[in-house]
C-alpha cells in the first residue's frame, strides 16, 4: 500500500503533509495531558520497530503477489487511534530512509491511508462491536479498517489521476479483502495471547 514518490503531485503531497502534520500535532496535545507517558513512549518505541520489521516482511500468497501486513489495526486496539497514527508515522519514516520503501513526498498520502484512516476506523468499529463480542470485534474492525483504508488510497490515485477505477477496484480491493481477513484472525490470536500473558498492556488508557 506504499505510495511511491512521483505518484501524486506536488501539491496534492503538501496538502497530504498539512493534514498529516496537524494529525501529529493532535496526538502530541493529547500526549501532554496523558497519565502514562513513560509506558506509552516505551510501548510506541517497541511497536514501531515491531512495526518495520513485519510490515517489511514479504509473504508469499496464492494471489501471486506477496503480502506485506498492517499491524496498525493491532495497535489502534491496544494502544488507541492516535498512538497508533504515530507508530505509523515513525514506521513510515524509517521504512523510506532506512529500506527505501514508499517516498518522502508521499509519506503524507501513506500516513493517511495507513495511518489515520485505517487507526480511526479500525478503533471506532472495535468500540462499536465490542458490546457485542470481543472476538468479534476484533476481527470484523481489522478487516472494516483495512478495507476503509483500501479505499482512501483508491481516492488518493483516482484524485491524482495515476490509475482508472475499475483497475484500481478489480486489483486492489481482493487483495487488501484477502490480507485483512488473515490479519483480522491473526489480531484475535495476539490480542488473547496479550491478555493471558502480558495484561498490563491491555490496560493503558487508549488516546
Amino acid at each position: 500500500m506504499h505510495l511511491p514518490d512521483g505518484i501524486i503531485s506536488i501539491e496534492q503531497a503538501l496538502i497530504y503533509w498539512i493534514i498529516t502534520l496537524a494529525i501529529v500535532l493532535i496526538f502530541f496535545y493529547k500526549f501532554s495531558k496523558d497519565e502514562n507517558k513513560e509506558k506509552r513512549i516505551i510501548s510506541i518505541a517497541l511497536f514501531s520497530v515491531f512495526t518495520m520489521v513485519v510490515t517489511s516482511v514479504s509473504v508469499p500468497s496464492p494471489l501471486g503477489v506477496p503480502i506485506h501486513f498492517f499491524l496498525i489495526p493491532l495497535i489502534a486496539i491496544l494502544l488507541g487511534p492516535l498512538s497508533s497514527t504515530i507508530v505509523s508515522f515513525i514506521t513510515l519514516l524509517m521504512q523510506f530512509f532506512v529500506l527505501n520503501m514508499g517516498g518522502i513526498t508521499s509519506l503524507g498520502a501513506n500516513f493517511i491511508v495507513m495511518g489515520f484512516i485505517l487507526s480511526i476506523v479500525t478503533y471506532e468499529f472495535y468500540k462499536l462491536f465490542s458490546y457485542l463480542n470481543k472476538k468479534v470485534a476484533i476481527f470484523g474492525s481489522t478487516i472494516i479498517g483495512i478495507m476503509f483504508a483500501t479505499f482512501g488510497q483508491i481516492a488518493i490515485l483516482l484524485i491524482s489521476g495515476a490509475m482508472n477505477f475499475d483497475i484500481l477496484l478489480s486489483t486492489l480491493l481482493p487483495f487488501y479483502l484477502f490480507i485483512s481477513f488473515i490479519e483480522g484472525f491473526a489480531n484475535v490470536v495476539i490480542i488473547t495471547a496479550i491478555e493471558k500473558i502480558k495484561p498490563e498492556i491491555m490496560e493503558i488508557n487508549q488516546i
